[in-house]
């Protein structure tokens, strides 16, 4: 249960003192004891879809683009964006050769 300072209602946080820990408002600096506190946390972990396709299924549904392929030197790719590592980081786009169908990536 989430309790608030009486006095400027601030949300209180915990801190430890000596061995007990208290309920203190960090904008007052008062401290609240006699409370017995339980910490806990959950957490949510959301299953994410996996997306199988066939080999070359709807890949000409793709953009294309002018690249040289670093396999064969043809001068046209597919292309697609994924979000590879963290949200913070840039994605990722991948290129799929239109000719020998190699396929390599290039990071933000």
């Amino acid at each position: 249960m989430l309790r608030f300072c009486p006095k400027d209602g601030t949300l209180l946080s915990v801190k430890k003192v000596g061995k007990e820990k208290v309920l203190y408002c960090k904008k007052c600096g008062r401290t609240f004891k006699g409370e017995k506190l339980t910490i806990k946390e959950t957490i949510r972990e959301e299953k994410r879809g996996i997306v199988v396709m066939e080999k070359d299924e709807g890949i000409s549904e793709l953009p294309t683009t002018k690249i040289m392929c670093p396999k064969c030197g043809n001068m046209e790719a597919y292309w697609w964006v994924q979000q590879t590592r963290g949200a913070d980081e840039p994605p990722t786009t991948f290129y799929k050769c239109k000719k020998c169908g190699y396929s390599w990536r290039v990071y933000g």
